[in-house]
């Protein structure tokens, strides 16, 4: 019997399997709010026979998006043109469905990546001033940032705490915190982008802190029966930096505060980075963080075959795995895997004649 098709259970929200779409951005929001191409984007999606799909990394506040097109959840405009996307596709497809709520810190005002014009300065078109930690650019063509203050953070978590109550109403099941790829919260975590002498920087605690208030308000307004989780870099692959031994302690914290699960994937803070890019390359972080908790560990990067993602489940290399350019480039990827490994997923029933001639059905 295949592991990869087994349940999973993330606090009381229960997948039929451990196939996960990961957050992927669309850049194509309108002022925060999702347009026809996402009802078309998530509705493809929802049919995949993946068991979770998560929502792109969708901004709490207008300057945490990390483009002028990026999805937003922070008003009425921005919950309601959601919650149209979401209606159209939960009236075809059970699929659970979560949220990425983000803040992108220093790496936000920039064009969308087909665009090829990066950051964009506060006062051009399309542009705004970014906040971050300490004011440390990204890198050599990106604006510095302002450094927060103590009431910056605070307003921070209270959009993060707004962002969870809009997503309870919209019938969301489940909140992933945006703890990776360089965004502002990574930010807090390093200690290449967090050089405070207050609260906030300084120790791991200190360093921690932000995470860790953000992660307590949230579960505190999210119900219970729905999950709240977060995805962190364990490494950014930089000397001196976030690393490994410091996602352990960060993911035992999390852990303790009653974490649903934890989704580990690397880098995206430092320009410098060196990545060993290859087939499960991300994976042994997400193997020592799970030897280290007890929540769900789903791990993602290069995962892109059926028997690999098999192999990860069945040899307790993680709880779930995560796809997202592999699932974009053929969305209906946990079909094929089903087919391979000899195990079943649900879907639509206008689809259920589309199997192979004379092979054993996969989808049901």
């Amino acid at each position: 019997m295949s592991q990869l098709f087994s349940p999973l259970s993330l606090g009381q929200v229960t997948l039929d399997n451990r196939i996960i779409i990961a957050p992927m951005c669309q850049y194509s929001a309108n002022n925060g709010a999702a347009s026809d191409w996402h009802t078309i984007h998530l509705g493809q999606l929802s049919l995949s026979g993946a068991g979770l799909l998560i929502l792109e990394a969708t901004a709490v506040n207008p300057e945490g998006r990390i483009s002028y097109g990026d999805l937003g959840l922070w008003n009425n405009e921005t919950q309601q043109a959601l919650g149209k996307s979401l209606k159209a596709v939960r009236q075809y497809s059970p699929i659970p469905i979560g949220i990425q709520l983000a803040h992108a810190g220093r790496k936000a005002s920039t064009g969308k990546p087909w665009e090829g014009i990066g950051a964009i300065a506060p006062g051009e078109v399309n542009g705004w001033q970014t906040v971050a930690p300490s004011a440390i650019a990204y890198d050599d063509k990106s604006s510095v940032p302002k450094a927060m203050s103590q009431d910056d953070i605070d307003s921070l978590i209270k959009d993060f705490v707004s962002a969870a109550k809009r997503a309870d109403e919209l019938g969301l099941d489940l909140i992933e915190l945006h703890g990776a790829h360089g965004y502002l919260l990574h930010q807090f975590l390093s200690p290449l982008s967090n050089k405070r002498d207050d609260n906030y920087g300084g120790s791991l605690e200190n360093r921690m802190r932000l995470l860790l208030d953000v992660f307590k308000a949230v579960r505190a307004v999210f119900p219970s029966d729905k999950a709240v989780g977060v995805r962190i870099s364990a490494t950014d692959w930089v000397e001196g930096g976030w690393d490994l031994e410091q996602s352990i302690v960060l993911s035992k914290a999390l852990d303790e505060l009653g974490c649903d699960f934890i989704h580990v994937s690397t880098a995206g803070l430092s320009p410098e980075q060196q990545i060993p890019v290859k087939p499960n390359f991300q994976v042994p972080f997400a193997t020592a963080i799970k030897e280290a908790v007890n929540m769900p560990v789903i791990a993602v990067g290069l995962i892109t075959q059926a028997q690999q993602a098999e192999d990860i489940i069945s040899e307790q290399q993680a709880d779930g795995v995560a796809l997202a350019r592999g699932i974009l480039y053929n969305p209906h990827w946990p079909w094929h895997a089903a087919a391979e490994l000899g195990a079943t997923v649900t879907a639509p029933k206008q689809y259920l004649r589309s199997s192979p001639h004379g092979q054993p059905s996969p989808i049901k």
